[in-house]
């Protein structure tokens, strides 16, 4: 693969949300996180990604919306490359300013918030938007207040992060990344960094995204919850798909003995 910069020339493609990975692979020196990982993710459906810590689940992720660049291989989002331009059968990365332009098709909420300390829930929320001209800033609050109300926190708008829970926090971050009205939205782990009786909150409103229309990738290691809201899971393992199949095949019936052994273990 070349990487170089060079501006995008490449026409902006019809959306709905389609994300293909194709032949991926990454490597942190001689170690090799990610080997060969191929997937199709069709418009409107909710995948989870399922596997032990450091099975590379997280670093694909990323790598779809090029916070993680990649080896070899191609990720592309309605047929759009999010980093790289292909020209002459190789692929060129982009100067971070085209990078940015697509990396707003996907929403990312990550497991730690990462909101602003000093801003309001509001103000996380029109940052985006408002900063990439998407809306003027009554438009922005407007929309925010929206998207409080369907995270349950319309009487938050005001409160800093230090005010609200964790779970308060990590729904923040969902209206904040469903401001710029994404195609894809990924979860990293959303539920991880959160005390058990908050979980629920959270998972309540990413099952009510699930039934949005909105493509859904979500890291997890919630078994029930995969098996409820998923339509695909994959199972990964020392940076390779095991296996994968609808919840009812992964989950309940798995083919791979590495499968049913991590099943066993977490549930």
């Amino acid at each position: 693969m070349t990487l170089t910069t060079e501006a995008s020339s490449a026409a902006p493609s019809e959306r709905s949300g389609l994300v293909e990975i194709s032949g991926v692979h990454k490597s942190y020196g001689a170690n090799e996180v990610l080997h060969d990982i191929s997937l199709r993710v069709e418009p409107g459906q909710v995948v989870s990604l399922l596997g032990p810590s450091g099975s590379g689940k997280s670093t694909l992720l990323r790598a779809i919306n090029h916070l993680e660049t990649i080896d070899g291989g191609a990720i592309t989002i309605d047929g759009e490359y999010i980093g790289y331009e292909r020209r002459g059968g190789k692929l060129h990365e982009l100067h971070e300013k085209y990078v940015l332009e697509r990396r707003t098709r996907v929403g990312m909420v990550f497991q730690n918030f990462n909101l602003f300390p000093h801003l309001t829930a509001l103000e996380n929320i029109i940052e985006a938007p408002i900063g990439l001209k998407r809306a003027g800033r009554r438009e922005a609050i407007a929309q925010a207040e929206v998207l409080l109300q369907r995270v349950g926190l319309a009487d938050r708008a005001d409160h800093y992060p230090r005010q609200l829970s964790g779970g308060q926090q990590q729904r923040v971050a969902i209206a904040r990344a469903l401001a710029l009205e994404p195609d894809v939205l990924l979860f990293d782990e959303p539920t991880s960094a959160l005390d058990p009786e908050l979980v629920a909150e959270v998972l309540r409103v990413i099952r009510d995204l699930a039934h949005s229309g909105t493509t859904l990738i979500i890291v997890t290691h919630e078994i029930g919850f995969a098996a409820e809201v998923s339509d695909h899971v994959v199972f990964l393992d020392a940076g390779r798909v095991i296996e994968a199949g609808t919840p009812q095949q992964v989950l309940r019936a798995p083919e791979q003995a590495r499968t049913q052994e991590f099943l066993d273990w977490v549930i």
